[in-house]
């Protein structure tokens, strides 16, 4: 180990029941690098992060932080040696200001107007600049981010994890993000990278280590390498990244709204307004957007979560705005919510009790209130074979499956039914390369034999690569769409802040 090392881990390996999460796993990272974690879903990259910051013990192997061995026995040990880290899913209180929300995570408790004043300086020195004094209800999903940023650079890190942090933002706020992430690495802070997005990593990243079913695959320079290739080393195989492949002429309009408005459900909720769209058998139609934007009211009018006037919503030429989802679901319509447990899945019922949830109506699962068991379980494994579910079995419950092979199961289970409209939230958040491209070949082929399909998604390379034309939705209203040859990664940003084209 190099006086350059920051930290340094060493045959660590943790192991539960019938998983071996990781095996053997040896890596290290320098200072002021910016070091990427790859591997598919189920590689173990949440096992090692969890252990760098003391959330999991390792079984074996041993950590090296700052040339002396340590062991991370609670995230509160890793934040005082100078470990800090960025979840994914935020933790924050809506209803307190960003400089209480700041007060809540920190270690060491601060005079609120000395806090105040070290956020304005911190946020302003990093280009995140923040209000010490707004409400977090009023701040856009990036903005969010921020206050996790800046609560992990006030405890003064030298090593900063960071778990998809690009999920959530439009492309100019991952510049300004990118730009901060360099100068800190430039100042000698040692940064984690995990992403599944490669074109990122390759922009971003010096170093990275892939994983591949709990154990180490390489270590390599990332300069050496392309999305394709890092993509084979997470897989085992050489991806074939997809360019865009336009669907066909499209067909009838299947799905038609017209001057779609519903109040916010809360105070903290988002009001849909004078949303006009229509979505043609045949195409996909993709929208995009920050989260929190209306995104799930959208969705949740669209599938009868939220009902609203009946001539609001028409689907294969029938007015449904007052249905429910079962009634709409007998007009051809399936959808994918964003969150996979609770929503689009029940965590503590099998697989096939949660594919009975949504097919017995399109499939004819129940007759004369008897269950067919034997046709559900058919179906079942038939999508845990075609979209490479990785789970013991058909009986497995939702919620023991990781999240990558869950959302793969509940996009098959929707796919399967052979709808004629699909209305899809985030179809390949959390999951691996892939993985992803499967979803979405498998999405593309439903347009092409004629359904209508509509994807809301955060993530722009996905939406770039699958759709025929694409809008943006904003505090609630959806922009015109336009045919992907038009639009560019400026532009989209753009809508997606609510500034028309």
């Amino acid at each position: 180990m190099s006086d350059q090392t920051l930290i340094s881990l060493k045959h660590l390996r943790k192991a539960y029941p019938g998983c071996v999460a990781n095996d053997d796993i040896s890596m290290q990272i320098d200072r002021g690098e910016i070091h990427a974690l790859l591997g598919e879903n189920g590689a173990g990259k949440s096992t090692l992060v969890k252990i760098i910051y003391g959330v999991v013990k390792a079984d074996e192997g041993s950590i090296e932080f700052d040339g002396k061995p340590v062991q991370i026995n609670n995230p509160a040990y890793a934040r005082s040696l100078g470990i800090a880290m960025v979840f994914q899913h935020f933790s924050l209180f809506d209803s307190l200001t960003v400089a209480q929300n700041i007060s809540l995570g920190m270690d060491d408790k601060s005079d609120p107007e000395q806090l105040s004043e070290r956020i304005i300086e911190i946020s302003n020195h990093y280009g995140l600049p923040l209000d010490p004094e707004r409400h977090v209800y009023t701040l856009s999903v990036g903005e969010r981010q921020r206050i996790e940023i800046i609560r992990c650079l006030l405890q003064d890190p030298k090593l900063l994890i960071m778990d998809e942090p690009t999920s959530v933002l439009t492309p100019q706020e991952v510049d300004k993000l990118f730009e901060t992430l360099r100068r800190l690495s430039d100042e000698g802070m040692a940064i984690l990278y995990i992403s599944h997005k490669l074109d990122e990593i390759k922009a971003l990243c010096r170093n990275a280590t892939i994983l591949r079913l709990g154990k180490k695959i390489d270590s390599v320079s990332v300069a050496d390498q392309t999305p394709s290739s890092l993509a084979g080393l997470m897989m085992g195989e050489e991806l074939k990244l997809a360019d865009h492949a336009p669907g066909g002429t499209p067909g009838e309009v299947r799905l038609s709204i017209k001057n779609l408005n519903i109040p916010a459900e809360s105070a903290l909720g988002i009001s849909l307004k004078e949303i006009n769209f229509e979505v043609r058998g045949g195409e996909i139609i993709g929208i995009a957007g920050v989260a929190g934007n209306g995104q799930d009211e959208l969705l949740k009018a669209i599938n009868g979560e939220l009902l609203c006037t009946p001539d609001s919503i028409n689907i294969e030429g029938k007015y449904v705005g007052g249905f429910g989802p079962n009634e709409r679901r007998q007009y051809g319509l399936v959808s994918v919510p964003e969150k996979r447990l609770g929503h689009g899945a029940v965590p503590g019922m099998s697989l096939v009790d949660n594919a009975l949830l949504t097919a017995n109506i399109r499939l004819g699962l129940i007759k004369l209130g008897l269950i067919n068991y034997s046709k559900t379980i058919d179906f079942t494994q038939s999508v845990i074979k075609e979209f490479d579910v990785r789970t013991p079995d058909e009986n497995a419950r939702a919620d023991s499956l990781s999240g990558g092979n869950l959302q793969k199961f509940i996009v098959g289970r929707e796919i399967n039914q052979s709808p004629e409209l699909i209305v899809v939230a985030q179809p390949t958040w959390g999951v691996d390369a892939g993985a992803a491209q499967s979803i979405r070949a498998a999405l593309r082929a439903l347009a092409n034999q004629g359904t209508a399909v509509l994807v809301i998604s955060q993530d722009l390379d996905e939406l770039f690569e699958m759709s025929d034309r694409i809008g943006a939705i904003c505090a609630g209203k959806v922009s015109a769409f336009f045919p992907i040859t038009e639009m560019n990664s400026e532009k989209i940003g753009l809508l997606m802040a609510g500034v028309e084209t």
